[in-house]
């Protein structure tokens, strides 16, 4: 297969598989992802539209890497900004249909396959390089700019932040400790911490191989 047709369908099918990933952690209700965990806090904060809000963080994010390294912009950052909403949406309508009330376990089951295919479609549009979304452009570009620095330990500290600087806002926002933890909770933390090696793994045994064959032995 052509090589640009095989980044070209690694960057849609890894924009795809993060919407779906997405819609699952809002259906588990365990925590969100660390980026969203930051826009519900600034979102808690701030007296504007969320639509609107996002798309200003999007943008300071997006000029980050207009700065930094334009190459981490393309086709798969275009189509994250217009898709991915409603690929989540649709995931997360889905989940709700096929499990109307879902017991304790099979929330935190399906939360566990989350992470992971979010792991998994973050390493498939990394690894094609037709672009990213805006957030993961920032560790990207900090761990090829920092060399000593691998990009899993960057990925890592990024999500923390994002997840720290989210729970104080949303503190300071008065929010009851019953709503913080529905959304700061145990997926947070664990996409915050976990997020960066596993994205490694998929990348090194998954993303790779895919687009440039495994070696032979």
């Amino acid at each position: 297969m052509n090589q640009l047709l095989k980044r070209i369908l690694m960057s849609v099918l890894g924009v795809v598989i993060c919407g779906l990933s997405v819609g699952m952690f809002k259906f588990a209700a365990l925590g969100i992802d660390p980026f969203q965990s930051l826009m519900s806090g600034l979102d808690a904060v701030i007296p504007i539209r969320f639509g609107t809000l996002y798309v200003i963080v999007n943008g300071i994010l997006l000029l980050f890497s207009l700065i930094f390294d334009r190459r981490k912009i393309g086709i798969a950052t275009v189509i994250n900004l217009f898709l991915l909403g409603y690929i989540v949406e649709f995931s997360q309508n889905l989940c709700t249909q096929l499990m109307p009330n879902p017991a304790l376990w099979l929330r935190v089951v399906i939360l566990l396959v989350a992470v992971v295919i979010l792991c998994l479609s973050s390493a498939l549009y990394f690894t094609a390089n037709l672009g990213v979304s805006t957030y993961d452009a920032v560790a990207l570009v900090w761990s090829e700019k920092q060399n000593k620095l691998p990009f899993m330990w960057c990925r890592v500290i990024c999500d923390f932040v994002c997840v720290a600087i989210g729970i104080v806002l949303l503190l300071i926002s008065g929010m009851p400790f019953t709503e913080l933890f529905g959304t700061v909770g145990v997926g947070t933390i664990i996409t915050a911490f976990f997020m960066g090696p596993l994205i490694t793994f998929f990348n090194v045994h998954v993303a790779q191989p895919m687009l440039n064959g495994r070696k032979k032995q």
